[in-house]
């Protein structure tokens, strides 16, 4: 129990950090910058300006408790440990 109960709590911490990246680069592809790389937007006579930006706080939220359950997996490691026999 006590093996795959930090295994699990590594692979949280890994994911939550993996979503994590992946939504900066979301943020980063889909923002304002990606207007001057455009091709259609370097025609002579065209304007391009970045009308909205996409809400992400449903996303921001995930990656908080996609940490948040990782505090709880490493906190029950050490309730686990208790229970074994390395624990005197």
């Amino acid at each position: 129990d006590l093996a795959i109960t930090v295994i699990t709590a590594f692979l949280w911490l890994a994911s939550t950090f993996a979503w994590a990246k992946a939504l900066a680069d979301i943020k980063v592809s889909t923002g304002a910058s990606i207007i001057p790389g455009i091709e259609s937007c370097k025609a002579p006579g065209t304007t391009c300006y970045f009308a909205s930006v996409t809400r992400m706080g449903a996303l921001n939220v995930s990656v908080v408790f996609g940490l948040l359950n990782m505090f709880l997996w490493g906190g029950n490691i050490w309730f686990v440990y208790k229970d074994t026999n390395l624990h005197n």
